[in-house]
C-alpha cells in the first residue's frame, strides 16, 4: 500500500479514531508479549484482572456499531502497526478495551474446513453480534465455565 493512500487513510479517520488507532499500535505488542510469555489462558485471565467493572452492562446499539469500528481499526493497527498482530491478539486487545467501558463481550475462538486444511480465527462478539468485519463462517467452540483456568 503506498504512503498516500496510508496518509489519505489516516486523514479520513475522527481524532478519537486516530487517539484509538495509536493506542492499540502500543497495545497489540504489549497483549502479543503477555501471550508468549504466559500463554493464552493466563494472559486473558490477566487482561480480565485488569479490566474487570463490578456488574457489566448491556451494549446499546450505538456501542455495538463502535465495537464494530474498534474491530476496524485493530484489525488496521494488527497488519500495519508496530508488530503484525494475529486475530487472536486483537481479539484479545478488543475484548479487553470493550470491559474497560464497562460491557460484557464475549471472546470467540472457532475453525472452518477450508481447502481441505483447518482454518482457526478469533473474534469478539457483543450482545451476540460480531464486530469482526470480515465474513464468518467458522465454527465457535462452546465456552465451557472455568474453560480458560490452568
Amino acid at each position: 500500500m503506498s504512503l498516500t493512500h496510508l496518509s489519505t487513510r489516516w486523514r479520513a479517520l475522527s481524532w478519537g479514531e486516530r487517539r484509538l488507532l495509536l493506542g492499540l499500535a502500543f497495545l497489540l505488542p504489549a497483549v502479543a508479549g503477555l501471550v508468549r510469555l504466559a500463554g493464552v489462558g493466563r494472559a486473558r485471565r490477566c487482561l480480565e484482572r485488569c479490566s474487570s467493572v463490578p456488574v457489566p452492562r448491556a451494549a446499546t446499539a450505538v456501542e455495538i456499531l463502535a465495537g464494530q469500528r474498534l474491530a476496524l481499526l485493530a484489525g488496521m493497527a494488527g497488519r500495519r502497526g508496530l508488530l503484525r498482530a494475529t486475530c487472536l491478539r486483537q481479539a484479545l486487545a478488543v475484548h479487553f478495551i470493550l470491559r474497560r467501558r464497562g460491557l460484557a463481550p464475549c471472546l470467540r475462538i472457532g475453525v472452518r474446513r477450508r481447502e481441505g486444511r483447518l482454518d482457526a480465527h478469533a473474534w469478539v462478539e457483543l450482545e451476540g453480534v460480531p464486530l469482526d468485519p470480515s465474513p464468518l463462517d467458522h465454527l465457535a467452540f462452546e465456552e465451557k465455565p472455568g474453560a480458560w483456568k490452568g
